[in-house]
């Protein structure tokens, strides 16, 4: 671990081996709470542990909660130790880069009833449509996403932009127009690695059947 500053005053935080459930529940108190990835080594430095102990705990406690089987005879030792043959409502992943609980996806529906109900916050179907093509076509230009749609998107790739979910990248070398990409932080949302993993989202999007004629790498 790195020396303390010694303008920084005495480390004031508790030995987490002292803690009940020692170094392993000291972790799970922290995934619970972060609000987005977190990685080993971030986890590490804030628990006062070496990496290697962190990233031993992560796997141990992604094998528990994905419902860790055990053999007969290990039953009362596993239970001991924390472990069960059932899967539980949450799971945790290594997503953009980092660690968080999520809620498991078979339970995406009753999760997104629960927390959406009565708030007007959501994406309109324009601005799902948008971002549509911009994380299948990415890097794109609006112009592209317009031409695409068959709309003007100025205003509702602003607000893709305003909520974190497209950030500028860059320019097109031969227009000079800004190109667009998906940020990390839709990456999270998703739940996915990488854009790699998307679903294929245009059967769900009405107007977008024709998108995959634009899918070549070729067309801008």
């Amino acid at each position: 671990m790195p020396d303390a500053d010694p303008d920084a005053g005495p480390d004031t935080r508790p030995d987490v081996a002292n803690l009940p459930g020692g170094a392993r529940a000291a972790l799970e108190a922290v995934l619970m709470v972060i609000d987005e990835p977190a990685t080993a080594t971030a986890l590490a430095a804030g628990l006062d542990l070496t990496v290697d102990v962190v990233e031993g705990l992560l796997e141990e406690l992604q094998r528990e909660y994905n419902g860790y089987t055990v053999n007969a005879p290990d039953v009362d030792d596993a239970s001991f130790n924390g472990f069960s043959a059932t899967a539980r409502g949450f799971e945790l992943r290594n997503i953009a880069g980092g660690w968080r609980i999520y809620s498991r996806a078979e339970f995406a529906d009753i999760v997104g009833g629960f927390v959406l109900e009565g708030q007007t916050a959501r994406l309109t179907q324009a601005a799902l449509e948008t971002l549509a093509v911009i994380a299948y076509r990415q890097p794109v230009s609006r112009a592209r996403v317009s031409a695409i749609r068959g709309v003007n998107v100025d205003s509702v790739v602003r607000t893709l932009t305003q909520r974190g979910l497209i950030e500028d990248s860059g320019t097109d070398p031969e227009s000079g127009a800004i190109l667009y990409r998906t940020t990390s932080y839709f990456l999270e949302r998703m739940g996915i690695g990488s854009v790699a993993e998307l679903p294929q989202l245009s059967p769900h999007l009405p107007g977008l059947e024709g998108i995959e004629e634009f899918y070549d790498a070729g067309r801008m």
